[in-house]
């Protein structure tokens, strides 16, 4: 009797780490903005986003292998942000530079 109540609380508690889902859309959005920023060129025409967006972007990451999958989810939307941001100013700086 002591023994199956020790397992069934064992059980419970290891099912609280199932109960987080994988945030595969929140990373892929990450990484294609994230790749969408670099092909404009976006780290020599707006590098201080850029650089954040990359730092939020390898937290995503590491946070997903780590399987904290709360934290990477937050990270990869801050990651898109800066990413969606550097993109943004690099096209406009490079339209106003063909004006």
């Amino acid at each position: 009797m002591k023994y199956s109540f020790a397992l069934l609380i064992m059980m419970i508690l290891g099912a609280c780490g199932l109960a987080t889902t994988r945030p595969k859309l929140e990373m892929t959005m990450a990484q294609t903005a994230f790749l969408a920023a670099k092909e404009v060129k976006a780290q020599t025409l707006a590098p201080g986003l850029f650089r954040k967006a990359e730092f939020y972007y390898l937290k995503a990451k590491s946070s997903y292998r780590r399987k904290y999958f709360n934290k990477a989810k937050q990270y990869a939307i801050l990651s898109k942000k800066f990413s969606e941001r550097a993109e943004f100013v690099s096209v406009r700086k490079q339209a106003l530079d063909k004006i």
